[in-house]
């Protein structure tokens, strides 16, 4: 019984850590936005995420157009966006766009 007790114990800590990864990505692309996005953008993240709704930020992502979308809001940046240096930010970024997007009702603190 105890080690039945310790196994479904166990089994909460790794679901809540799961979660706790899961809901970091639009944490972290807003972290990464602050830092590296919005001096190329001139404006916050909440009017970047807002230029596109949910549907429109997936569409974007999954067609592999999302660094130059970005690059056609902020031209300033748009060579820095299509660098390899810079395609490990993309999906952070993207789920913060996405999380904020104009129809999400989710505004963020940058």
């Amino acid at each position: 019984m105890k080690k039945l007790l310790t196994l479904v114990a166990a089994g909460f800590v790794a679901m809540s850590l799961m979660a706790t990864t899961a809901s970091a990505d639009a944490a972290k692309g807003q972290k990464i936005y602050q830092k590296k996005v919005k001096n190329l953008c001139g404006f916050n993240g909440a009017k970047f995420a807002a230029k596109h709704s949910q549907d429109e930020w997936e569409e974007i992502y999954e067609e592999g157009k999302f660094a130059d979308e970005m690059g056609k809001l902020c031209p300033k940046g748009a060579k820095v966006f299509k660098s390899d240096k810079f395609k490990k930010y993309l999906k952070d970024l993207y789920d913060f766009s996405y999380e904020y997007a104009n129809d999400s009702g989710n505004v963020p603190a940058c």
